[in-house]
């Protein structure tokens, strides 16, 4: 298989995206995307939601920031302590997105 060309130069790498909870009525539980090399959380998020209708809507303010319930998470460390919409992606990451859970 060829190599894609990235944003950035680099090849395209794949990232495995896990939805838990009403995302998973989105999204599927578990789907590989490929992004170019170089690509960001937010480079992600930009293309799954064009994907699938809705997401974007979960995931997202109106003026494009994530929610404050949604967590992200990058080989299980919350994206918003490390850059958040800006955290770089690598080939074989592994992104979790988690709604808020509601419980008692």
């Amino acid at each position: 298989m060829a190599a894609v060309p990235g944003a950035n130069g680099g090849d395209a790498i794949t990232v495995k995206v896990r939805a838990f909870a009403m995302l998973r009525d989105i999204i599927p539980t578990e789907c590989n995307a490929k992004t170019p090399g170089g690509s960001t959380i937010g480079d992600l998020l930009a293309h799954l939601s064009a994907r699938y209708p809705g997401l974007g809507d979960a995931l997202f303010t109106p003026t494009g920031e994530i929610r404050a319930y949604v967590n992200i998470l990058k080989n299980g460390r919350n994206v918003h302590f490390s850059g958040g919409l800006e955290t770089p992606l690598d080939d074989g990451d592994t992104v979790a997105l988690f709604p808020p859970a509601a419980g008692g």
